[in-house]
């Protein structure tokens, strides 16, 4: 993973006025307490004030088109005794994903590619495994800091369709919650946030419950 840019967040990120659905149709049932949103990261995101980091600044600025498209991917090998987390979701499992922060597949993708459409370096660059502040980070503080660097580019989130590949567990239990923090972590309505979820057939790493993988496909356009 990685090591950010204006990194930082521990302002909240503007954005605009959006109608939301009532938070009730998230809501989860009192059937699942094992679900949950995590924390905020106030530890990590306090001592991350100020400038962006080398890799950000030396990035070209990206012109000025009405729209520019991004796509991510991401895997990580599962590993017994390790939590998973989805989308920022804490998910029941005998299994978690293997990395240098808390290993979210989905919030890692979905940063690579608003960071893709961007023109800028990719996740791994921006905040480096080699960098002991991202050490166990939840992966909203990458997020916070990549909409924050789409709103200083000048662009808002069109659209954005993301596919998990998984063969266990079942995600449909958990993903309308993903997908609420989602819409919440990106300051986006949920009619342009869509979230799907696939099996592998039990072909490779994926299929045998070894590995977790995500694609993501955005859309910014200029604000």
């Amino acid at each position: 993973m990685a090591s950010a840019s204006s990194l930082f967040l521990a302002s909240h990120i503007s954005t605009a006025p959006r109608t939301r659905t009532p938070a009730t149709a998230f809501t989860l049932s009192p059937a699942r307490p094992s679900l949950r949103l995590r924390q905020q990261p106030t530890a990590v995101a306090a001592a991350l004030q100020a400038e962006h980091q080398p890799a950000v600044a030396a990035a070209p600025k990206p012109p000025a088109l009405p729209f520019r498209v991004g796509h991510g991917f991401d895997l990580h090998r599962l590993e017994p005794g390790l939590p998973l987390i989805i989308g920022g979701i804490s998910i029941p499992h005998d299994r978690g994903c293997e990395a240098h922060s808390d290993g979210d597949v989905l919030l890692h993708c979905v940063v690579d590619a608003i960071l893709g459409a961007l023109g800028l370096p990719d996740i791994g660059q921006i905040f480096p495994d080699t960098d002991p502040r991202w050490k166990g980070a939840e992966s909203s503080v990458f997020m916070r800091e990549a909409v924050k660097l789409m709103h200083q580019a000048g662009y808002e989130l069109g659209n954005i369709d993301a596919t998990l590949i998984l063969q266990k567990p079942k995600i449909s239990p958990f993903k309308e919650t993903i997908r609420s923090n989602l819409c919440d972590l990106l300051g986006a309505d949920p009619s342009v946030v869509n979230l799907k979820a696939k099996t592998h057939e039990k072909v490779d790493s994926l299929g045998e419950n070894r590995s977790i993988a995500a694609h993501t496909v955005v859309l910014l356009m200029r604000k």
